[in-house]
């Protein structure tokens, strides 16, 4: 386990992690894709695309399938546009929750002096818009809200980390934990230096898969973490 420090912040991701939104953004993925021919499976674009930014994501779901760089950049330019519509559809007519004892969790940690930050590979708009349907604002249910429109490089690069500790004035990111449902939360924790790293198994990735980028903790279910900040060493 990483050397340990107090934690003053937790950057959480948001569909998979904190939001149910039941795997709406990737199965229209799935569909956009598909749509030019090919027959993506869910659980392959979940591993390949988990937690990444949409058009990244697509570009690595579908980089299996091409040749050359230059159809691929094509195709999955059109994939995501297609994505865009795609989900704004389904997010006409979509009801969505956050995961028992989210809430509860957010209110330990700010009650104790830790910042709650929301970071997402999803661009502002699509983050605003679940957090709308949830009835969370930041500044009241969380300290600050970190997307993909936000930073020059998506994950697993540790600029979201970096913006969330900025707009929360953390500058040690040693008392940074970073939770995540994919392997690249996990990575994107540890390219930030972050004192904890922890993978959580309600969304897009499984316990075995996660495990593949040697998070110091995998728990099922968020409340966990509250025990795992509880065992960590008292700010002095």
């Amino acid at each position: 386990m990483s050397e340990k420090h107090y934690i003053r912040l937790v950057v959480l991701d948001m569909a998979g992690t904190t939001v149910n939104e039941n795997n709406v953004v990737y199965k229209s993925l799935q569909q956009a894709i598909n749509l030019l021919g090919h027959d993506f499976s869910l659980d392959n674009v979940l591993l390949n695309g988990g937690g990444k930014e949409k058009l990244q994501a697509v570009r690595d779901i579908m980089r299996s399938a091409y040749a050359s760089a230059e159809d691929l950049e094509a195709d999955a330019q059109k994939a995501f546009e297609d994505f865009l519509n795609i989900l704004k559809e389904a997010y006409a007519h979509l009801e969505v929750s956050t995961y028992a004892g989210t809430e509860s969790l957010f209110g330990y940690l700010r009650e104790n002096g830790i910042k709650v930050a929301l970071n997402t590979g999803y661009n502002q708009k699509t983050a605003l818009s679940l957090l709308e349907k949830l009835g969370w604002k930041e500044g009241e249910t969380f300290d600050a809200l970190v997307t993909a429109d936000d930073v020059k490089n998506s994950r697993p690069a540790p600029d979201m980390i970096y913006a969330a500790m900025e707009k929360c004035g953390i500058s040690n990111a040693k008392e940074v934990a970073k939770v995540g449902d994919s392997i690249v939360d996990i990575e994107e924790g540890k390219s930030a230096g972050c004192g904890l790293t922890l993978g959580v198994t309600t969304g897009a990735q499984t316990a075995d898969q996660l495990n593949t980028a040697d998070p110091d903790f995998i728990i099922d279910s968020l409340v966990e973490l509250r025990e795992i900040i509880a065992l960590m060493p008292a700010r002095s």
